[in-house]
């Protein structure tokens, strides 16, 4: 599994969220968060920037190229 889609999920989960209640937040469809997170698709420009401000964390981060 890619750090996107690890830290994806763990974001998701600590803010306990189904993959359905993030996707109605972020008007995104749950299928699109759930290959997310199996590492299936990866996000565009667009959806990177909507994770990170709801999760107010750095694109770094959530891609995997810092760890805090």
């Amino acid at each position: 599994m890619n750090k996107f889609a690890e830290r994806l999920k763990e974001l998701r989960e600590e803010k306990n969220l189904t993959q359905y209640e993030l996707s109605k937040i972020l008007n995104i469809s749950t299928a699109c968060i759930n290959r997310w997170e199996k590492n299936l698709r990866v996000p565009n420009i667009d959806s990177i920037i909507i994770l990170c401000n709801f999760f107010s964390c750095s694109a770094d981060y959530l891609i995997g190229l810092e760890d805090e």
